[in-house]
């Protein structure tokens, strides 16, 4: 059992967002360091006897096999997080859109850049696959660029909601995808392996290079139907210019038994996924200069175009009765209730999220303001303290100036008695010389004869 943070540890800022069954998807930014992410909000199952949202069993196993995987050509998780209702997995960003959106933009498309682009995809089932891990829902939705304005763009696999690993002595059955890309063992009951994902490599290969869905019928029993009977054909209005080599390579993997079907090491050394640089002509006319095979994809554009528009987010299901049984019986009612209930859900979604944040920013508003607010008192403490001892300063310095005038004064009375006295005691002074030099002179008039 893995341990999540706390969801009052979440820094991390909605901007976008993206819709699966049970889980939304967000891009995020990291506060602290700005880096961006994709933040999957997976609806958790409160009861286990209900339907509605993801069991705690498989999102544990979601996450285990994530935390286990780490390549190139796969997306990485980043942390984890959870709150009451939803664990939330923060994932390497992936922003350059589907492969296939990506190639059905272009006017023509080589088999050479063909295999370029499935080399990565079968590096990244090759990892998978060395670790026993079964992705069970390859499809192009699922098959992303890291940026595709780039010269080489960079392949990702993505969504695991319904990965396993493969280990001695479990057994699976009932694990069911989009049924268009289905492995027969799947329609079947059968025991489901590593095989699973090779049937599914085969059927976007087949997608890929002609711009149609090689099981794909009116119906979605139809569908089934097909794939369990490996109903399909090379038609030439769709194969005309793909070499016999791109045709063996999807032959060897859209083989009914999975023993038969090619491995993903037997695909990574198949003459057509091997020799990536090689010239991939054909001979027109003798004595003519050979021509580099081109690919339209005005058929890979039609077949986007309609997947987005028909197909509903991550059809995924535990297992085909379930899938069957509510898309026969409920198919009308769900088809004018989808977009009612998706634009619910995302208003819930947004106004909770927008919710936690409010009462997050609501929380530090208030720590914010008792704090601003105790500061405020203590500063007008200190300046009442301050106007006081203003106050005081300024009487202490009237009186002091009341004194220094008042000594002032004084000193000015006592200079002028100084002077008046000194006057007396001057003129006393002269007249006691006088005195003096008289007394002298009758002195010497009597001793004269």
């Amino acid at each position: 059992v893995f341990k999540f943070q706390s969801w009052d540890l979440f820094l991390f800022r909605l901007l976008g967002k993206g819709f699966g069954q049970f889980a939304i998807v967000r891009k995020c930014k990291e506060k602290p360091s700005g880096s961006e992410y994709a933040a999957k909000f997976i609806k958790k199952r409160r009861l286990s006897s209900s339907r509605r949202g993801v069991s705690r069993e498989e999102i544990e196993r979601e996450v285990n096999i994530l935390r286990e995987i780490q390549h190139s050509n796969i997306i990485t998780l980043h942390d984890i997080f959870e709150n009451k209702t939803d664990v939330i997995l923060i994932l390497e960003l992936v922003s350059g859109g589907e492969l296939f959106d990506f190639l059905a933009e272009k006017e023509s498309l080589t088999e050479e850049a063909a295999t370029q682009f499935l080399k990565q995809i079968l590096d990244g089932v090759h990892y998978l696959h060395s670790k026993c891990i079964a992705h069970f829902d390859l499809k192009p939705e699922n098959i992303m660029l890291l940026d595709k304005n780039v010269p080489n763009p960079r392949i990702k696999l993505i969504d695991f909601g319904i990965a396993h690993q493969i280990k001695a002595g479990n057994e699976f059955k009932n694990i069911f995808g989009t049924p268009e890309f289905v492995a027969p063992e799947i329609v079947n009951y059968e025991l489901l392996g590593l095989e699973a994902d090779m049937w599914s490599i085969g059927v976007i290969t087949y997608i890929l290079l002609s711009g149609a869905s090689p099981f794909l019928g009116e119906t979605k029993q139809e569908t089934l139907t097909n794939i369990s009977a490996v109903n399909y054909d090379f038609d030439e209005e769709y194969f005309s210019n793909t070499s016999e080599l791109a045709k063996d390579f999807i032959r060897r993997l859209l083989v009914k038994d999975p023993k038969k079907r090619m491995t993903i090491d037997d695909s990574l050394q198949h003459p057509w996924i091997k020799v990536i640089k090689r010239r991939n002509v054909r001979q027109e006319e003798s004595g003519k200069k050979p021509e580099r095979r081109r690919l339209k994809t005005t058929r890979l554009k039609e077949y986007t175009i309609k997947s987005h528009s028909s197909m509903p987010p991550n059809n995924t299901y535990v297992n085909f009765e379930r899938f069957s049984q509510v898309l026969e019986e409920i198919a009308a009612a769900e088809e004018g209730l989808r977009d009612l209930e998706l634009n619910q859900r995302s208003c819930q979604e947004d106004v909770a999220a927008l919710l936690s944040i409010y009462e997050e920013k609501e929380g530090w508003y208030k720590e914010e303001n008792q704090s601003i607010a105790s500061n405020l008192d203590h500063i007008r403490q200190a300046l009442q303290c301050t106007q006081a001892q203003r106050r005081q300063s300024q009487e202490d310095a009237r009186a002091a100036m009341l004194a220094a005038n008042a000594l002032k004064r004084t000193f000015g009375r006592l200079e002028n008695r100084y002077e008046v006295l000194a006057e007396q005691v001057a003129s006393e002074v002269r007249w006691v010389e006088e005195l003096v030099r008289g007394i002298e002179r009758e002195k010497d008039s009597l001793v004269m004869p």
